[in-house]
């Protein structure tokens, strides 16, 4: 009788087990989505540098209103668990130590996107909408522009507007200039 071959998938509790045995090593750039392990692309400077930017304006208009997290870990749910590059979160006395945040505890999360342009908005815009994640930037290196996904229905954003330098975003009642976020001359 032949039985059909089956893939067989993670969850969060064996992707951490598999890092404490040594199996993940903790310089790896990995992501646990939808069960799967995905190996990240390596950051380029100017990833890194509007990563490390952005997260200096958050940590400016935070002011102990809200967290700012960067490149940790978000649990969505059992199977996923992904890090992204900026989570805003609700403030936390114990700052997450206790547990990971969920999708509850965040207010935005920002990916900043170059060679993972099609992952973060074929895997990941569908992964957030579906579990209610309020705002998803997709600042896009490549085209120099702003994705902003907000009104999360039936694993979509309802609205996308989309902002080029020259241009400001509104977060958390402040102006963000688009020219300043992308580090353009």
């Amino acid at each position: 009788m032949a039985t059909e071959v089956v893939k067989r998938l993670i969850n969060v509790a064996e992707y951490h087990k598999m890092a404490e045995m040594g199996i993940l090593k903790p310089d790896d750039r990995l992501e646990l989505i939808h069960g799967e392990i995905y190996e990240m692309s390596p950051i380029g400077s100017r990833h890194a540098a509007v990563v490390d930017h952005l997260a200096m304006i958050m940590h400016q208009l935070a002011k102990g209103k809200f967290i700012v997290r960067v490149q940790n870990p978000v649990q969505i749910d059992g199977r996923n668990e992904p890090e992204p590059d900026i989570s805003l979160l609700k403030h936390s006395t114990d700052f997450y130590a206790s547990a990971h945040p969920k999708p509850a505890d965040v207010l935005a999360i920002i990916e900043v996107a170059d060679a993972s342009i099609k992952f973060d908005k074929e895997i990941k815009l569908p992964l957030y909408a579906s579990h209610g994640i309020q705002e998803y930037w997709i600042i896009d290196l490549g085209t120099n522009l702003i994705e902003v996904h907000t009104n999360p229905k039936k694993g979509t954003y309802a609205s996308i507007q989309r902002y080029l330098p020259g241009e400001e975003i509104s977060l958390m009642d402040q102006k963000l200039s688009v020219k300043d976020v992308l580090i353009k001359d």
